[in-house]
Parts: C-alpha cells; structure tokens; sequence
C-alpha cells in the first residue's frame, strides 16, 4: 500500500494505474475507521482492480458548534486497516492541501440538501458536495463507495454526479451494525455505557416499523409513529420522517414507492443518525442497497 499526502503525488500514482487498464475504486472517510469502512473497502475490492482511500476530516462540512476539533482519530489503526484489506493507495491530505489560502469556490447542493440534517446542520452538504467534487477530481476513480446510513450525503453526491455529469458511479453499501443493531459510527465511541445502552432504542424503534411494514402496514403517519413510540432513549429527537428514497419528500399518505424512515437524535451530547429502507414492490432492485446510480 502506497500512500501519499499530497494532489501531486496522488496523480501520479493514480495516472501509473490508469496506464495499466486498471479499474479504480474510491472510499473517501473522515478516518476512525470501523466494520462499515471496511465494507465500503470490500466492497471496491471485489468489483474494483485498484482502491482507493481517503482520510480527511473536512471542517467545512462542521458547524461551529459541532465536534471538529475533537472527532476521533486513530491515524495508525486506520492504516493498519487500510493495509489488511488491500488497499492500493490511501491519500492523507491536510487544509491546506485541500482548502489552499484565499479558496473561494463551494459547491450549492440543492433541495435534496434542505430537509432532514440539512434542516438542523446548515452548511454541512455545501461542505460535503465540495469536498467529494475535490476527492473525485483528484482521484478520477470509476466507482465511489458510500454507505446507505448517511443517506442523505448519498442523495447529495448522487445528485452533484449527475447534475455536474461527473465520470463516476456511486455504489451504496448497506448499513453495518454492531451486533446488538446499533448503526456503526465513528461517533459511537463518544457514548457511556449507559448512552450506549438507550442508543440502541433509535435502531429497535427502526426495526419495529420495518415488521409492520413487511406486515401491510403501509401509512406513513402510523409508521413514523411506531418510531417515535419506541425511542425511550433518547434525549432530543431531531426529526424522524418518512420520505422517497431518492429525492427524500416527506411522504404524506400511504407508502406506494421505495422508501426510507429517517432518525437524528441526541443521547447524551452525541447525534446520532440512522434509517431503514421500505420497499413495497421488493421485486424492484437497486433502490439504494448495494448498485450504482445511473
């Protein structure tokens, strides 16, 4: 595994794999890596000849109350990771790397960026559409990797791809989850004990809509609900709605189309995020599980 920390490096070594017909995968990460990276990581290498992956904590996409300055880094272990799965070449770029002196130009998301965390981050998917538009012009791969659980930054980058006619497909990776359901996070080591313990009430309130729904149960209002009913431990809930899987409406009356059920909440200090897909016609592939966007 090579790596390198600067764009002019980063070019070089992803040109020398172009020149050998390689197929390139690319995972960008904010590093603290855990199980869901490494099936992104899987992922690019079962259908990839190369991988690529980035570790940048990107502060443009942090509010300035948010937790930039103490997100958690583990820069060895991340490496350590990062060379058992294969990866080809991982990019370890600093600010001023990314974000030059006297950087200007930001990239605006749209509509899909306004409801769920757009509503109660502002900023954060102007920060997230830049920084991707960055890594995938620096890296030029032919499949980028991301994770269904933050579904929303998938509808943004899928969108940014399609609206900018960006050379490159977007595969979403189903959500991984520790085994008790919690949705894996690198914020997860923010939580006590106890935290942890009322945590798992957001994925247990997900999965009980989810059997109603395989049950027939198909208005929107009752299941978001059967969410709501069910999340004891948190502290402050944010949102949970019920919206089309892909342009994330709310949706008002009965579920006639793919669908997710959304979660942000508070426990403790620490958001959380989590969803689950519903899928009334299962026969329909590709509504966001493991593809790529067309």
């Amino acid at each position: 595994m090579r790596v390198v920390r600067s764009v002019a490096e980063l070019r070089i070594a992803v040109k020398a794999m172009r020149e050998q017909g390689l197929r390139i995968g690319f995972v960008p990460t904010m590093g603290y890596l855990h199980e869901g990276h490494a099936a992104l990581i899987r992922q690019s290498a079962n259908r990839c000849d190369a991988t690529v992956v980035s570790i940048y904590v990107n502060p443009t996409q942090f509010g300035p109350t948010e937790d930039l300055a103490k997100y958690p880094q583990d820069l060895e272990a991340d490496q350590n990771l990062c060379l058992r799965l294969g990866v080809s070449l991982l990019f370890l770029p600093d600010t001023q790397e990314m974000y030059p002196s006297n950087f200007q130009t930001f990239i605006e998301p749209g509509r899909v960026a306004e409801p769920l965390c757009g509503k109660y981050r502002p900023g954060h998917f102007r920060g997230v559409a830049t920084v991707v538009a960055k890594l995938f012009n620096m890296v030029q791969p032919d499949l980028a990797f991301f994770g269904q659980k933050d579904l929303q930054q998938t509808a943004v980058v899928k969108r940014m791809v399609r609206d900018l006619n960006l050379a490159v497909d977007i595969a979403v990776v189903p959500t991984i989850r520790e085994t008790d359901g919690l949705a894996m996070s690198s914020r997860n080591v923010y939580l006590t004990p106890e935290e942890r313990r009322r945590a798992l009430s957001i994925s247990l309130a997900l999965f009980s809509a989810e059997s109603a729904f395989r049950a027939g149960e198909r208005d929107a209002p009752r299941l978001q609900a059967l969410v709501q009913e069910c999340l004891w431990g948190v502290d402050v809930l944010q949102y949970c709605e019920l919206v089309d899987a892909q342009s994330l409406e709310t949706i008002v009356g009965q579920v006639d189309r793919s669908a997710a059920l959304c979660v942000a909440a508070f426990v403790g200090s620490t958001r959380l995020i989590d969803n689950i897909l519903l899928n009334p016609h299962p026969e329909a592939q590709g509504i966001l599980g493991v593809g790529v966007s067309q």
